[in-house]
């Protein structure tokens, strides 16, 4: 890894995303693809941009991530916490803003599994008397 360049790591339901950070002018690239190439939704896109908005670091860093796993809003919510975490290690002073803003905190809530004799982890087959 050269200098300059800080390496993260993030996770969200059964994404994962390893982010690499380098200064530069603001590209994003995901899976080798643009931002909007891999994340089509601009919500997503708000989502992932959100620690660098908050930081005002928007233009300042290019970011190469590879992600797999999930589905789109998992993988969007681990490259969040994966740049927030990069970005901390770029500058050790951006820290409380984005532990104020929740952006360090991982995401624990995992889907449920599904149990035995049901259709589903919480639904249960209809019920009939007769």
């Amino acid at each position: 890894m050269k200098e300059n360049n800080y390496y993260a790591t993030g996770r969200r339901k059964n994404a994962i995303a390893r982010v690499y950070l380098a200064p530069g002018n603001g590209e994003i690239k995901v899976n080798n693809r643009e931002l909007l190439g891999h994340f089509k939704r601009d919500t997503l896109k708000m989502v992932i941009e959100q620690p660098l908005v908050v930081t005002e670091c928007l233009g300042k860093y290019n970011i190469t991530a590879h992600v797999n796993g999930g589905g789109l809003s998992g993988q969007a919510g681990a490259l969040l916490l994966g740049i927030a975490r990069a970005l901390v290690k770029a500058d050790e002073e951006l820290k409380p803003i984005l532990r104020k803003n929740g952006f360090l905190t991982r995401d624990p809530r995992m889907v449920e599994r599904k149990k035995y004799g049901q259709p589903g982890a919480r639904k249960r087959f209809q019920f009939s008397k007769r």
